[in-house]
């Protein structure tokens, strides 16, 4: 019997694994926790939940950094988990495997993404790897094949990834570690300095979906609780909006000027074309509000917001799978090399 075939986009906060047999999208956090050292306590969605409230036996961690895999073993058993999950514990069969993978890392850093499948032992057939740019154009419904120039700009939890392709491939890609979880981070400072109030990771998110803002708007307050620092005691503090588009304007312009630099970098015949398809934002942090009207302003580039953008690079990754294209930014891992 013919095995499955599987999409896989490993990010830092989220893992997606396309089923084609099933045709369903597994989306969950890219989290364990492990209790005593070596016993699998939960993964996924039910191991978030307890991020920042385990007790010391249980250490809960993302195995993904910086968007490449920092921890080899757990992310192992966490891919080993997800596919148990979503064949609902069908033993493998000889799969084939899509995996996209950014560009602008090195080639160990690389090679990570796709030997983590090997040693998770779900026995694939074949493992292809996807520059995760090309899928990303792919899922936002770009035709990436032609000759005219496009950028696509990826926001995620780390790291924004910058990209122009063209004829299927990648002309230009560059890669910034600034994203969502820098957010996260100066939020955290802000309360911390203005407020005295000490919150955690969750929270700073909470805060950042509810009154982040790329442009100034309307001030709004979203009430938190979070640990006094001169008391040490729980409260309650409302928290304005203006704070946090003010500790979040350094951080989304540094990603302003990175685009900026790739646009000064970009052939001119690209260039010209980019001019007429404008800027494709994708990416789960790419969410915030008016960050596509502020990025219009500084290059004087109409934007495009792809739809449910944290799912645009495994919506690619399917359509290749789905259609059976072949593109530039695909390649297939040699056996000769002992890969598999």
């Amino acid at each position: 019997m013919a095995g499955n075939v599987y999409g896989v986009d490993i990010g830092t906060s989220n893992i997606k694994l396309y089923n084609r047999d099933k045709g369903e999208i597994l989306n969950e956090k890219n989290i364990i926790a492990i209790a005593n050292k070596k016993e699998v306590f939960a993964y996924g969605d039910n191991a978030f939940e307890m991020e920042g409230k385990a007790p010391e036996n249980i250490k809960v961690s993302f195995p993904v950094k910086d968007g490449v895999v920092a921890d080899v073993d757990n992310m192992c058993e966490l891919f080993k988990l997800f596919y148990k999950k979503s064949n609902k514990g069908k033993k493998a069969s000889g799969d084939d495997f899509y995996v996209a993978i950014p560009t602008d890392i090195t080639d160990v850093e690389k090679r990570a993404f796709y030997e983590l499948i090997i040693d998770a032992k779900v026995k694939p057939k074949n493992i292809y790897i996807i520059d995760k740019p090309v899928a990303d154009a792919i899922g936002a419904g770009i035709n990436v094949t032609s000759a005219q120039g496009v950028m696509v700009v990826d926001i995620g939890a780390d790291t924004t990834e910058i990209s122009v392709l063209s004829l299927g491939g990648i002309v230009i890609s560059k890669s910034v570690k600034i994203a969502g979880k820098k957010f996260d981070d100066n939020i955290i400072m802000t309360v911390k300095k203005k407020y005295n109030l000490v919150i955690g990771n969750k929270t700073a998110e909470t805060l950042k979906k509810n009154l982040a803002s790329a442009i100034e708007t309307e001030e709004t307050f979203l009430p938190i609780y979070g640990r006094d620092v001169v008391s040490g005691l729980p409260v309650k503090v409302e928290i304005s909006s203006k704070d946090i588009f003010d500790c979040l304007n350094e951080p989304i312009y540094s990603i302003i000027d990175a685009i900026k630099v790739i646009l000064e970098r970009t052939p001119p015949e690209l260039a010209a074309d980019i001019i007429d398809t404008g800027v494709y934002l994708s990416g789960g942090s790419s969410s915030i509000k008016n960050i596509n009207d502020l990025i219009a302003k500084e290059t004087g580039l109409k934007v495009v917001m792809v739809d449910t953008p944290e799912e645009s690079v495994i919506r690619g990754v399917k359509e290749v799978i789905t259609n059976a294209k072949e593109y530039v930014g695909i390649a297939k891992v040699p056996k000769e090399k002992n890969y598999i």
